[in-house]
């Protein structure tokens, strides 16, 4: 089977770089063409042998990216096309339809209770969306919290298939030395206590909040990793509360990084393990992808939203809990989990290292390995190419 993945952007971000660890999974001939900004992700996909061309789209109203998109297809001969956030959804499937191929899969990444990839979930993007929609054969949810999501937005229950996102759960697994050289490049005291981040730096992060509250413990770290439009803001906001050195803001982490030994900043797995806690302030939220690789690398999860774990059961992540987010509530958990560091280090004789306590595997991050979201995409794209439309609907923890 050869497919076509056609995606708006390939710059650091979640379904990026989901888009990047299935390409190494799928057992069929892919190429990528990218909308606009063939970014880092790009480069990482290149570098793992694969294919990707950039449209150049100046913008939502590049009308003349149509016809050059559906040339491409129509000359890939391709067996489907796959595409994915709001943008490409749209353009992809009309270029699928005008170029000639009838197996069209679109996967939807990002639709939150309220915004879809930042917008308001407003009449208009509903009917845009719809519309686009009923041009595809199949739509693919990252979570049963989507799927659900869709059906409410109008979407027919037998087109809906729900793919997890996944993943390579192996390389988050807690490394002590990863630790301390993290720790150590990112100017870190190996003893500190650290409450950690992942996400793009946005309003809807709610990261602000994470700020405040770390400003409010004495001695107390935050680690949080991304990039966005909010950064500077939130570097303003440190220093206005006196943390300015107790915040730091890396940047922007590809994940899995394009090579080994580049002497670039710290790998993702690194990074988390450097924290001692990891918490997602957002309240809208597709998946969780965020707080599901914490679990991995055995970090306490603190989340306001999950889809991910929010649709299993509780006992597949003993380690994680729902708050509410708010300022007081964020003090009140991080000063528990910094007095248990506290005590930790006493136990040990100071703690001079900083280690933390190992925790066992999830049942959530089993569930989640991106091998088995591989394998549930592949029997979608099967039923595409036969017009089965009985939905894929696995939501269960082994």
């Amino acid at each position: 089977m050869k497919v076509l993945h056609v995606i708006t952007g390939l710059g650091i971000g979640g379904a990026e770089q989901q888009l990047r660890l299935l390409l190494r999974k799928l057992p069929v001939d892919s190429d990528v063409i990218t909308l606009t900004d063939p970014g880092a992700v790009a480069e990482g996909i290149v570098a793992d042998g694969g294919s990707v061309r950039n449209l150049a789209m100046t913008g939502n109203r590049d009308l003349g990216a149509l016809p050059r998109l559906t040339r491409l297809v129509r000359q890939g001969r391709y067996d489907l096309v796959h595409t994915h956030l709001y943008r490409a959804c749209l353009y992809g499937r009309f270029a699928a339809r005008f170029a000639g191929v009838r197996s069209i899969v679109a996967t939807e990444h990002s639709l939150g209770a309220v915004q879809i990839e930042g917008r308001p979930l407003t009449a208009g993007a509903r009917g845009l969306y719809l519309a686009g929609e009923r041009l595809g054969t199949a739509t693919v949810a990252v979570s049963a919290t989507v799927a659900r999501r869709l059906e409410r937005w109008g979407v027919r229950p037998e087109r809906i298939h729900v793919v997890p996102n996944g993943i390579e759960a192996g390389r988050f697994a807690f490394d002590p030395a990863a630790r301390r050289a993290a720790r150590a490049r990112l100017g870190l005291p190996q003893d500190a206590f650290v409450a950690g981040a992942v996400g793009r730096l946005t309003s809807g992060k709610r990261f602000d909040r994470l700020v405040r509250a770390v400003a409010e413990l004495p001695d107390a770290h935050l680690l949080l990793v991304g990039d966005g439009p909010e950064r500077a803001r939130l570097l303003r906001l440190a220093e206005e509360r006196g943390a300015a050195g107790r915040v730091l803001l890396p940047g922007a982490c590809q994940d899995p990084p394009p090579a080994a030994g580049t002497g670039g900043p710290p790998d993702l797995p690194a990074l988390l393990a450097a924290m001692d806690v990891s918490v997602s302030t957002s309240h809208d939220e597709a998946f969780g992808l965020a707080s599901l690789e914490a679990l991995a690398a055995g970090l306490p999860v603190l989340y306001v939203t999950c889809p991910a774990l929010q649709d299993l059961p509780p006992e597949a992540a003993p380690g994680a809990r729902r708050i509410s987010g708010s300022v007081p509530g964020l003090v009140d958990e991080l000063r528990q989990f910094q007095e248990r560091h506290r005590e930790g280090r006493r136990e040990t004789g100071d703690g001079a290292d900083g280690e933390r306590t190992l925790r066992p595997v999830a049942a959530a991050v089993r569930h989640y390995d991106i091998s088995h979201s591989a394998e549930q995409l592949m029997a979608v794209y099967e039923r595409a190419a036969r017009g089965t439309k009985v939905p894929i609907r696995e939501v269960s923890c082994p």
